[in-house]
C-alpha cells in the first residue's frame, strides 16, 4: 500500500550473515541494494490486515486466556480516546510512504530530471487516488470519487504534498512537519463552528465531524474523520522522508539507530504528554495521536532496520517481504476477490466438523491461500504498485 519502487526493482535475495558488525556502515545510497527492512516492515504491518487479526481471533475462540484476550484487544481500533497497536497501522504506512519517496527520488534523480520524476509522482498519486475510489465504491456499493476514509486516498494526498518539498533541506522539511501539527492543533483548539465549541474532542461534537458534514454531507460509522484530518497525515509522511534522508547519509549504522530511536521516543513521550490537553484520538488524528503514533511507527521500523539491514538476519523475513512487495495488490484484492468468502466455499464442509477449531482452521487456510498467491507473484517478479 505504500508508494515505492517495488514494481521496477528486482527482488533481493534473502541471505544470512550473523557475523555482521553493528558498526557496519549501511549504504542505501541511490543505485545500491533495496532497503529490505522497509519491504519486511510493510509486509508485517499488512499481515495483520490480510489475516493476522483473524488468526488471533481463531486462537482466542479455541482457548480464551489473558494473552489472546490482550492480543484481540490490541488488534482492534480504540473506541475513541487511547492508543492500541491497530491504531498504528495507518501511521506506519504514512511513515513508509515518506521513506520510500525519499529513496525513490534519489534513485531516479540519477537518470531523470526533476520534472520527469514529478510527472511520475503525479501519475502514481492519481492511480492510487482512483484505486481508493474503486475500493470504497465497492465497499459501500455506491460510486464515491472522493472517500478519504480509505487509507489509499490520504496516502496519495500526503505523498504528493511531501514530494513538493522533497528537494528542500531537512531543516525546512522538519519545520513544515512540525508546523502542520501545530497548525492542526490550534485549528481544533480555537476554531468554533455552529453547534461545536472550540476545543471540543467529543465523539459527537468536534470540528472534524462538523467539517465532514459540511463538505461530504455524511458521517462514517464510528465517526471517523476524513476531510481536515487528512492534513496531519502529511506530517507523518514528511517524518518518513526525513528518515529516508538519514539512511542515505554516510553516518554509521549505530549513529542512525540512535537518531531514529531518539526521534521515535521523543514523539511518543511528547504525544502522551499532550494527551491531558489534546486527547489521543485516532479518528480525529489529533496532534497528540499524530506524534505518539509516528513515534511508535519509527521504533517499529527501527527494529526491522536493525535486525535485517544492520545485523543481516534476513531469511526469517521472507514471509513478510513477499507480502510487503505486493501490498497494493493484496489490499485491493480484498475488495475484488473476498478471500474469506471465496475460501469458505471450499472449506465449509470440513470446517463444520471441527467445532471450536473451525475459526482457526478457516483463518489459517485464508492466510495461506493469500500468501501463496503473493509468493507466486514474487517468484515471477510480478510487483503491482500504484
Amino acid at each position: 500500500m505504500v508508494i515505492g519502487d517495488s514494481a521496477t526493482a528486482t527482488a533481493s535475495p534473502i541471505k544470512t550473515d550473523p557475523t555482521t558488525s553493528l558498526l557496519l556502515r549501511m549504504d542505501v545510497s541511490p543505485g545500491n541494494r533495496r532497503l529490505l527492512s522497509l519491504d519486511a516492515f510493510r509486509g508485517w504491518i499488512m499481515f495483520w490486515i490480510v489475516g493476522g487479526s483473524a488468526l488471533v481471533a481463531g486462537l482466542q475462540a479455541l482457548s480464551p486466556n489473558p494473552v489472546t484476550n490482550l492480543l484481540v484487544y490490541e488488534l482492534n481500533h480504540s473506541d475513541w480516546q487511547g492508543l492500541r497497536f491497530y491504531d498504528l497501522i495507518w501511521p506506519s504506512f504514512m511513515l513508509m510512504t515518506g521513506v520510500s519517496l525519499r529513496l525513490s527520488y534519489a534513485k531516479r534523480s540519477l537518470t531523470q530530471t526533476h520534472r520527469q520524476i514529478m510527472m511520475r509522482i503525479l501519475r502514481r498519486c492519481l492511480v492510487l487516488f482512483l484505486l481508493g475510489s474503486l475500493r470504497e465504491s465497492i465497499h459501500f456499493k455506491h460510486p464515491y470519487l472522493i472517500e478519504l476514509s480509505s487509507a489509499l486516498q490520504p496516502i496519495a494526498v500526503a505523498y504528493l504534498a511531501a514530494s513538493l518539498i522533497v528537494r528542500r533541506s531537512w531543516r525546512f522539511q522538519a519545520a513544515v512537519c512540525a508546523g502542520i501539527l501545530v497548525f492542526y492543533a490550534l485549528l481544533l483548539a480555537f476554531v468554533p463552528v455552529p453547534g461545536v465549541p472550540a476545543g471540543s474532542y467529543d465523539r459527537n461534537s468536534n470540528l472534524v465531524l462538523w467539517t465532514d458534514l459540511a463538505t461530504v454531507g455524511r458521517v462514517l460509522p464510528e465517526h471517523w474523520g476524513t476531510v481536515i484530518s487528512t492534513l496531519p497525515t502529511i506530517s507523518t509522511t514528511i517524518l518518513g522522508m526525513l528518515l529516508g534522508e538519514l539512511l542515505m547519509t554516510s553516518r554509521s549504522a549505530i549513529q542512525k539507530i540512535k537518531i531514529i530511536a531518539l526521534i521515535g521516543l521523543s514523539c511518543v513521550v511528547l504525544g502522551w504528554a499532550l494527551n491531558p490537553v489534546i486527547p489521543i484520538v485516532m479518528k480525529m488524528w489529533t496532534t497528540s495521536y499524530g506524534l505518539a503514533s509516528a513515534g511508535w511507527a519509527c521504533l517499529m521500523f527501527l527494529c526491522f532496520y536493525w535486525v535485517i539491514d544492520v545485523r543481516s538476519w534476513q531469511r526469517w523475513a521472507l514471509p513478510f517481504v513477499v507480502i510487503g512487495m505486493n501490498a497494493v495488490a493484496i489490499y485491493m484484492s480484498e475488495s475484488i476477490i473476498p478471500w474469506s468468502k471465496t475460501v469458505d466455499i471450499f472449506t465449509y464442509p470440513l470446517a463444520a466438523t471441527l467445532g471450536s477449531f473451525a475459526l482457526l482452521f478457516h483463518a489459517v487456510i485464508v492466510l495461506l491461500v493469500a500468501w501463496l498467491t503473493l509468493y507466486w507473484m514474487y517468484k515471477r517478479k510480478i510487483f503491482l504498485t500504484a
